[in-house]
């Protein structure tokens, strides 16, 4: 996509996941806002981002991914998509069902990555054991 993973990571969160203030990208991050701060301004600056008035509070400010910015995504996305098929139709047929034998366990995976250990709606955090 021609961007560094720090943009390409929180260039990400704002077209897959939307308009975020920048302690909330940073916090989605991983990083302390002085960190995002950088990489906020180089995305400006290539017009991948863009800064809007919070509806809900004049004072505050939210990043929001341009056109551009979801187009270019949206893009790598795909080619990685067709690259992940071209490599699965090679495989041999024991090795195809040894992937989808881990199916269920990187299913668990991303649901722990998505809520937190939970299943969605459980409020116990042995749900996933």
């Amino acid at each position: 996509m021609g961007l560094g993973p720090a943009k390409s990571s929180a260039l990400s969160v704002l077209v897959f996941g939307g308009p975020r203030s920048l302690g909330e990208l940073a916090s989605a991050e991983g990083v302390k806002p002085p960190s995002m701060t950088r990489v906020v301004q180089e995305l400006e600056a290539e017009g991948l981002i863009r800064r809007k008035a919070d509806e809900r509070d004049r004072r505050a400010v939210r990043l929001e991914a341009t056109a551009k910015a979801a187009r270019i995504l949206k893009e790598g996305r795909s080619r990685r998509a067709a690259l992940l098929a071209e490599w699965l139709e090679r495989l041999k047929d024991t090795e195809f069902a040894k992937i989808e034998a881990a199916l269920p366990i990187l299913e668990k995976v991303i649901q722990v990555q998505r809520y937190g250990g939970q299943r969605p709606g459980s409020t116990d955090r042995r749900a996933m054991k």
